[in-house]
């Protein structure tokens, strides 16, 4: 018997160097985000749970990269307590917080909205505006600024060029475009346009995503006229 490949991207894999965090540490990892900057104290007492636990837990945080630790200004006598913060080199943090963002949103639209395709295509849009702004760089070639991004946020994009567009091999939303599709490729076409905008680029005829396209892709197609089109 032959398994056939499901139309449609992989789920974007944790990022190299991805440390698996059990239950517990993940809890505390996410407090930390949550509530920097974090003591000891305060996060076993918000947790409930004992203060070597939370400490073993902050120290594993801090081997693996993901957290931070400095030291709180002293004030009179005893030893300055340890304060945690989220690391500020996290390469997982952009595609993370897309993905936790954008499922939520899908969710909303799909359920409360009476036009979830026109609003996930705003919110993108939104989304793509900001990402453009958050480069801080001036570039002028618009699949570049694409493909530069899309691949911060975990889509692995492959650009083929002429009739074949853009290959889109992962999908960090992948479970919520399944049960969304309308709503997420909408928000992730969202995301293209306001990309372009933001550097003037056109956003006119051609632009376009085929979700599932085939075994191991969507394809996104950027407007005519676009290098490499």
């Amino acid at each position: 018997m032959v398994n056939k490949v499901p139309p449609g991207p992989a789920p974007t894999p944790p990022p190299v160097g991805h440390v698996p965090l059990s239950g517990q540490r993940l809890r505390v990892l996410e407090h930390v985000r949550a509530h920097a900057p974090v003591r000891t104290p305060d996060a076993a007492a918000d947790l409930g749970l004992h203060q070597n636990t939370v400490r073993e837990h902050l120290d594993a945080l801090v081997a693996a990269g993901l957290v931070e630790r400095a030291t709180e200004p002293a004030a009179g006598r005893g030893r300055p307590a340890a304060l945690y913060r989220p690391a500020t080199a996290d390469p997982a943090a952009p595609a993370r917080e897309y993905a936790a963002l954008a499922t939520a949103l899908a969710g909303h639209l799909a359920r409360t909205s009476a036009e979830p395709e026109r609003e996930a295509r705003a919110a993108g849009l939104e989304w793509g505006r900001e990402l453009a702004e958050q480069t801080g760089r001036a570039a002028t070639d618009p699949r570049r600024v694409v493909l530069d991004a899309l691949t911060r946020l975990g889509f692995a994009p492959v650009d083929e060029g002429g009739e074949r567009g853009i290959a889109l091999r992962r999908c960090p939303l992948l479970d919520a475009a399944r049960r969304y599709p309308s709503v997420v490729c909408q928000v992730h076409l969202g995301i293209v346009e306001g990309l372009l905008q933001s550097i003037d680029a056109p956003t006119g005829p051609g632009l376009d995503l085929i979700a599932f396209a085939e075994p191991g892709a969507c394809r996104l197609f950027l407007p005519v006229g676009s290098p490499r089109e």
